[in-house]
């Protein structure tokens, strides 16, 4: 219980210097100073005394465990040979008895058997890393499936899909705890923009699955099946039931699935075996230092990074990144009609509400004063126009984009491949960080500079600050407006803004 006392009396010394007292309140300025000095003396403490211990930190570091898995279930054939760790006799006992508590058709077949084999031969480390994660994100799965009327044991679907990793990818774009594709995650209300995926969001993509494997069970009737769908897809499950004569044993369907799924089902099912039989098979993983449940989440009001929020609480970065995977640039962005979370453990959240507006303006400093401008802010499926270029293809352009040619051809009315140079392309990008090099409102450098000294006030709107808003969050109102454009053209020397002021803004 050290690192308790440890972080209490972090947590006590900033509070203290930060006078929550309404009475005695602390300048802005002088919070500042006393984030900067805490963080060399208190947050430097804390990182020696408290840290996520290596065994721990190992377990939340699984990236590798994807690959291997993922390897092992679309590339590599389970049924092969692999040492025999647990007699047929007592494998088919102990299927039995998991068959009769769970809603899943669980018997012995050779082809399971060889995948257990092969689980509990390749090395025992993975499994009992992944049963340590899982009691990180199990009571997660179990409470939202059962909010479903999902079976709980669908909570080993994370470990075939992910191996929870949150921000796992495959090489076809599926991404996040339970492999949502981009197109299915937006019929689930997963936005995916330049700074955030939520299908890398526990909560939500949880969510999401639940619903998913929900709406697939009413389709078959079975959850063996469905489990079969969420891999390949509801239309080839049920052209592997009309080719073996109208079937619905998941077993005797095997054949007519893609070979991936073919390997999906068994791979679950030992994934359940594994963990319902550890103890037998003398797994013994190391107990989680932190739990899901030991966090909770505040409403953010402004933009972020991950980074202020540290500092200012005195967490790990590394622990804090893990619990907010969904903010890939570690910035958490800000829209007006959009809510956005920040997951912190327990001891940091009052720490955290007490200071909001003092962290936000110090986090608002930092920003501005940092050399290199935030990446842009826009959502993966924003509509985009491309002018084609020498040398362009429409490979080469849908790659780009991260999107399909065909998809291409669909949007622009296309009956070809061709493309003409200069072509102006209109796409829905996948890929929230490819450039986009044209598009209507984008002028040539040398056409803004003879029209710049043609502006009047004619050529600018105004816009009302409101509660909430920032330089950046305005800017992001206006695409062809910059943080520099409104300061240089208010005559604003601070990024700092109050409601109720009126803003020029220029004109596209």
């Amino acid at each position: 219980m050290k690192y308790v006392l440890v972080l209490s009396l972090c947590v006590l010394t900033l509070t203290s210097q930060a006078q929550i007292d309404p009475e005695s309140k602390l300048s802005k300025q002088e919070f500042h100073e006393i984030i900067q000095d805490s963080v060399k003396i208190v947050f430097e403490d804390y990182k020696k005394t408290i840290r996520l211990d290596s065994v721990w930190q190992q377990a939340l570091s699984n990236s590798e465990l994807f690959e291997e898995i993922h390897n092992d279930i679309t590339v590599k054939n389970l049924e092969r040979e692999s040492i025999k760790t647990v007699e047929t006799d007592v494998l088919k006992e102990r299927l039995k008895r998991l068959n009769q508590k769970t809603p899943f058709h669980i018997e012995y077949n050779p082809s399971l058997e060889g995948v257990i084999n092969y689980y509990l031969s390749r090395g025992q480390k993975s499994t009992e890393r992944l049963i340590s994660l899982s009691r990180f994100y199990f009571p997660l799965f179990e409470r939202t499936f059962d909010k479903y009327d999902v079976p709980l044991e669908m909570k080993y679907l994370a470990l075939v899909e992910s191996a929870l990793n949150p921000q796992a990818k495959s090489r076809v774009g599926a991404t996040g705890l339970w492999q949502f594709m981009f197109a299915t995650g937006k019929m689930y209300d997963l936005d995916v923009s330049s700074y955030v995926d939520e299908r890398m969001d526990p909560v939500a993509s949880t969510e999401a699955a639940a619903q998913y494997l929900k709406k697939l069970y009413n389709m078959f009737d079975d959850w063996d099946l469905a489990l079969a769908a969420y891999n390949s897809g509801p239309g080839n499950v049920s052209k592997a039931i009309r080719r073996s004569g109208g079937e619905i044993n998941y077993w005797k369907l095997r054949r007519f699935l893609p070979r991936e799924t073919a390997g999906y089902v068994p791979s679950f099912q030992a994934m359940m075996y594994l963990f319902e039989y550890a103890d037998e098979h003398h797994l013994a993983p190391n107990e989680p230092t932190h739990v899901f449940y030991a966090t909770d989440t505040v409403h953010t009001k402004g933009l972020i990074k991950l980074e202020h929020v540290a500092k200012a609480t005195s967490i790990d970065l590394d622990y804090l990144k893990f619990l907010n995977p969904s903010y890939k640039l570690g910035i958490i962005p800000y829209e007006e009609n959009k809510a956005y979370y920040l997951r912190l453990p327990y001891h940091a959240v009052g720490l955290f509400v007490a200071n909001e507006d003092k962290i936000y303006d110090y986090a608002e400093v930092q920003i501005a004063n940092h050399d290199e401008p935030l990446p842009k802010y826009y959502k993966a499926d924003d509509k985009v126009y491309y002018r084609v270029k020498s040398g362009d293809y429409l490979g080469r352009v849908a790659q780009k984009f991260g999107v399909y040619t065909s998809q291409i051809r669909r949007w622009n009315n296309m009956r070809s491949d061709k493309l003409s140079i200069g072509q102006r392309l209109t796409i829905y990008p996948k890929k929230p960080t490819a450039i986009v090099e044209s598009s209507p409102n984008k002028k040539s450098k040398t056409t803004e500079s003879k029209k710049e000294t043609a502006q009047s006030s004619s050529k600018t709107a105004t816009y009302n600050v409101k509660n909430g808003d920032s330089l950046w969050s305005i800017s992001r109102k206006f695409p062809h407006v910059t943080i520099e454009d409104i300061k240089k053209i208010n005559d604003l020397n601070t990024n700092r803004l109050k409601p109720g002021m009126t803003l020029q803004i220029r004109k596209s």
